[in-house]
């Protein structure tokens, strides 16, 4: 954990009806100085879109050698990396050569665009990896150090709910 980072503790109730997924994590994140709540949130929206009892939030921005979370077979090889934002090339090589399946979250929709269009022709040549944008409008209203999360997803969309607010979450696959 990075020194001066917030603790935020998360129980995240997810019914994935896709992946016929139902299950209640407690989860303990530790928010870098320098992160956002909107990432924060982001970062706990892909753990919903991914969830399983191997995933794991590492310590996100702080950590250079880790994505922001990430799945380790029995044998501590890498089954899938995800990272969040607009991550550099030589990033992404790395996590491809490394792990199964790597899939990156991007949010922002300007800053995402426009990083797309500069990558996007690089990034086709990695068979592994998946560049998803998350439209989620509102979700830092959710936040909070403390948080008690419904999460419901059923044909790609993700719902939010919490005692502040309820968000949507929606997907659009770019590669």
């Amino acid at each position: 954990m990075a020194a001066g980072s917030t603790i935020c503790k998360a129980q995240l109730t997810i019914s994935d009806m896709d992946r016929n997924y139902y299950e209640t994590h407690d989860l303990t994140i530790a928010q870098h100085p320098s992160e956002t709540d909107e990432r924060l949130m982001m970062r706990l929206v892909a753990f919903a879109l991914n969830a399983s009892e191997r995933l794991v939030i590492t310590k996100g921005i702080g950590g250079e050698d880790e994505p922001d979370l990430w799945e380790k077979d029995y044998g501590g090889d890498i089954v899938l990396w995800i990272d969040l934002g607009q991550v550099d090339e030589k990033r992404l090589r790395k996590a491809c050569g490394r792990a199964e399946r790597v899939i990156v979250y991007t949010y922002n929709l300007k800053s995402a665009s426009a990083w797309w269009r500069q990558n996007g022709a690089t990034f086709a040549r990695f068979k592994n990896l998946e560049v998803i944008y998350l439209h989620a409008e509102g979700i830092e209203k959710l936040y909070g150090r403390s948080l008690r999360l419904q999460c419901t997803i059923s044909e790609g969309e993700l719902s939010l709910h919490s005692d502040v607010a309820d968000v949507t979450v929606t997907q659009e696959r770019w590669q």
